[in-house]
């Protein structure tokens, strides 16, 4: 195995010879062992660069626009980056992590509904020109502190609204009032964007109407003299290639009819998700264990062990990287390492909880395990939607460790799928690693 450094922040391991990722999270289990048994985190990079081909080969006319809320690591943001992405900021903060790594200000934008001043200023400071706007209040301070501001206008959507009990963007309503102040104020409108969440169960309706009062903001502004060249989609795409091919099918008719490439808008979107939740897994430790009464019916399951249900404490909870459990997204349960399941092993009705004590601190609520031990490890996949500083702050440890990988196979079928690799990447120094 070899490391490959970039910057001292953090090296990626270079997996040869066989090694696999089950390797490196065993290592690490290992040393883990003879310390205090800290959850860590594996990313493996491979899995950012396989999702790009996938996007690429399943809706190359849309240009993939990262939204760094999704996973702020510096280690996914330089490889996005070096595959050519743009980039979706919130905050200041957002902005200068993606210009350090090299990024054209023409390939970000300033995406927050609500923007702070020293935001605006700081975008404006740093040339970054297109930033969203939903409201003459928020175009008000964009024409105050960044009148050369190239605006898209953010538009709301029936799924989105269903999704949630606070209304974002302007309706199809309220836009041209928008566009006759941003005219009046002298900003210019480049575009519209919008959101249909991945929750949406009838994605044709969605994007017909998304699309549809899209293209009608477009022929607004366009009355109004303003050169509308960008639509973007937002974001939505959960990870999986059958998911995103729904996505194509309802969205590929609808582009051709309404935004047709003869037009020259430029459509992007937001995939965060799809890049970055399966490039990264958790490692917890079981750090305490309880028999309970049981509560929920387990012959409904297929169980013989009818009296026993087990309650286990992690040193990892939701006040740590499970926190999107507490927006109420559901955990997936988890495999237990190296445990191998005879076919005559019993499996229990099992919850699992972090260490605090807490009432909101359950991650898993059931799922089936075999009897655990403290000390045991278990392990979560599709952990890699959040900003990673975000494990080191809330966790209940000082730090958690990140460990970064990339096997040479998916290193070299990047480079000969042409992929472009710029000079942040080429430039990685090899180095061997004690594993």
């Amino acid at each position: 195995m070899k490391g490959l450094a970039d910057k001292p922040s953090y090296i990626i391991d270079l997996l040869e010879g066989g090694v696999t990722l089950e390797d490196v999270i065993d290592g690490h289990i290992c040393e883990q062992a003879l310390v205090e048994k800290s959850a860590f985190v594996v990313g493996d990079l491979g899995a950012l660069m396989r999702q790009h081909v996938c996007w690429q080969s399943v809706v190359p006319q849309l240009q993939p626009y990262y939204p760094v809320k999704s996973n702020s690591s510096p280690a996914v943001i330089e490889v996005l980056a070096s595959l050519g992405l743009g980039f979706v900021c919130a905050n200041k903060a957002e902005v200068s992590l993606v210009l350090e790594h090299g990024v054209s200000p023409e390939n970000i934008i300033l995406s927050s509904v609500c923007k702070q001043l020293a935001h605006i200023k700081h975008a404006a400071k740093n040339n970054i020109q297109h930033l969203v706007c939903e409201n003459e209040t928020e175009l008000s301070k964009i024409s105050r502190l960044h009148p050369n501001a190239k605006l898209l206008l953010q538009l709301t959507t029936e799924a989105h609204a269903a999704e949630t009990s606070m209304v974002f963007g302007s309706s199809l309503k309220s836009c041209r009032h928008l566009l006759e102040a941003a005219k009046e104020l002298g900003v210019q409108v480049v575009g519209v964007t919008f959101h249909i969440p991945s929750s949406c169960q009838d994605l044709q309706q969605a994007y017909t109407h998304a699309l549809s009062d899209a293209r009608c903001v477009f022929d607004m502004g366009m009355d109004l003299g303003f050169n509308m060249n960008i639509l973007d989609i937002g974001g939505g795409f959960t990870g999986s290639e059958f998911q995103l091919k729904q996505v194509e099918s309802a969205v590929r008719p609808l582009l051709d009819a309404y935004f047709p490439q003869l037009s020259g808008v430029q459509v992007l979107a937001q995939p965060g998700s799809f890049y970055v939740a399966s490039a990264f897994s958790l490692a917890v430790s079981v750090i305490g264990k309880k028999v309970v009464p049981r509560h929920w019916d387990s012959l409904a399951q297929g169980e013989n062990n009818e009296d026993t249900e087990f309650l286990y404490y992690m040193n990892e909870g939701v006040y740590g990287p499970f926190s999107r459990k507490l927006l109420g997204n559901s955990i997936t349960a988890p495999s237990v390492h190296k445990h191998v399941l005879c076919a005559e092993e019993a499996v229990y009705p099992s919850s699992l909880w972090g260490p605090t004590l807490d009432q909101l601190d359950q991650v898993v609520e059931r799922c089936l395990l075999p009897e655990l031990s403290v000390g045991d490890w278990l392990l979560f996949s599709n952990m890699g939607v959040c900003g990673l500083e975000e494990l080191s702050c809330l966790s209940s440890s000082p730090q958690l460790p990140v460990y970064y990988t990339v096997s040479t196979s998916d290193w070299y079928e990047m480079q000969e799928a042409g992929v472009a690799l710029d000079s942040a990447m080429k430039n990685f120094s090899m180095l061997q690693c004690s594993a």
